[in-house]
């Protein structure tokens, strides 16, 4: 399967889940949503349990490819600091809906998939043990707020008006403010 193929795939199951009334991913579904057989999609994926594992992998490295552009270096190479404010900015600014939601929120449920979540997240939320505690509760604080908006904008459920956006990154910039103290 070529990668645009992939793509094609990958996005086209997302879109069962943008789908009026939530949709669901399935083999006969995203296959037909792409315009596949559904032998022709098992070639590639040959369990449902295969294509969710992509499609986690798929949203995930969306994830990765923004927080990189707004870390603007390795994230092996950024401080806690970098890394959590990275994270709270795509968070907020980023473009996000309920798919996005239902992947993450079905890997609840799937320790493969909450597998892959916490290998794409890890290297971005992990805090060094050596943080001293009002630190590591500034970081935390920032991140958790930055989850709840986007847990709120992606379901669409009590969604934060969008003039509260600028307001919402000063109040975690504040939380961050911490860095060049440390």
């Amino acid at each position: 399967m070529t990668t645009d193929t992939k793509r094609r795939v990958l996005d086209g199951a997302l879109e069962l889940l943008r789908a009026e009334g939530g949709g669901s991913i399935t083999l006969d579904a995203t296959a037909k949503q792409v315009g596949l057989t559904k032998p022709g999609l098992m070639y590639h994926f040959p369990t449902k349990e295969a294509l969710m594992l992509a499609v986690v992998d798929h949203v995930a490295a969306r994830w990765d490819e923004l927080l990189l552009d707004h870390l603007g270096q390795p994230v092996e190479t950024a401080s806690p600091y970098q890394r959590i404010r990275a994270y709270v900015e795509v968070a907020l600014t980023g473009e996000f809906d309920r798919a996005d939601f239902a992947i993450f929120f079905d890997a609840l449920y799937r320790d493969a998939l909450t597998e892959a979540w916490v290998r794409h997240f890890e290297p971005w939320l992990d805090l060094p043990d050596d943080l001293p505690g009002p630190a590591r509760g500034r970081l935390t604080a920032a991140r958790l707020l930055a989850d709840g908006y986007w847990m709120a904008s992606a379901t669409d459920v009590f969604p934060v008006p969008a003039q509260d956006r600028a307001h919402l990154l000063a109040v975690t910039e504040e939380l961050l403010k911490v860095e060049t103290a440390s």
